[in-house]
């Protein structure tokens, strides 16, 4: 029997920290290959290149890197780079929570996403917090998680996002199965101008407002808890289709 192969890639480039922690540790759980973007793809979402040709460089036997997005590495990495089907896809660690409204945006999460597109079990990383990171606990939280998605399978059509809280394993309360919470930002689009007096804005920062409830992946964080959400490539609301059917009758 072969071992598992793992792909293991993240959004913020081959030689962020997190990801050598990632593939680290769930090297003892099979053979597990890195194909990862050239640089910083934070917040690229679900994008794909293809407006120009990609470039794959192989920096070592088990990693490569491509000038592309993170949706790019998979979707590369499953049709041309690995011998065959990996049995598991892991993106991460990235430094910083991607909780709540931000999984429309992350890059990492995205990276999870294509992977489910493609049927292979799907887990995306990421530890709260902020600077310094120390990936340490997060990524024997990944070992665990991705062993147990290896032993058993995920539900149908969804990939696991996954947030540590940054404390040591010992303050950790344990593991919570979340939803998605919604995270709103309030003020978060600055303005600027340039030495000639011209405005721009920067989008980023802002005062964050949650809401949601107990049973979320925010507030799993917030307590302590790692948070475990399934995410389901389904879009559809079911309720408004539903409403639509009874309500708007043409």
């Amino acid at each position: 029997m072969h071992k598992p192969l793992i792909l293991v890639t993240n959004d913020d480039g081959v030689y962020a920290p997190g990801i050598r922690a990632l593939h680290e540790a769930v090297s003892s759980l099979g053979e597990a290959v890195i194909v990862a973007p050239e640089r910083d793809n934070s917040a690229v979402s679900h994008s794909l290149t293809m407006n120009r040709p990609l470039r794959v460089v192989r920096l070592d036997e088990h990693i490569h890197t491509i000038d592309g997005t993170p949706t790019d590495c998979v979707t590369i990495a499953i049709n041309k780079i690995l011998h065959r089907r990996p049995d598991l896809l892991v993106s991460g660690i990235n430094p910083g929570a991607n909780l709540g409204d931000d999984i429309s945006y992350s890059g990492t999460v995205s990276a999870a996403i294509e992977g489910t597109m493609y049927d292979i079990p799907s887990l995306a990383f990421s530890l709260g917090g902020s600077p310094p990171f120390d990936f340490e606990v997060a990524a024997a939280v990944a070992w665990k998680l991705a062993s147990m998605a290896l032993a058993m399978h995920l539900p149908p059509k969804s990939l696991l996002n996954i947030n540590i809280p940054p404390l040591s394993a010992g303050k950790i309360g344990g593991i919570r199965f979340t939803r998605q919470g919604r995270r709103l930002y309030q003020d978060a689009i600055q303005e600027t101008f340039d030495p000639w007096g011209r405005k721009h804005y920067w989008i980023g920062g802002g005062t964050v407002h949650w809401s949601g409830g107990d049973d979320t992946d925010e507030q799993a964080v917030r307590n302590g808890f790692i948070s475990v959400t399934p995410i389901q490539l389904d879009l559809t609301n079911h309720d408004g289709l539903a409403y639509l059917e009874r309500q708007w009758q043409m």
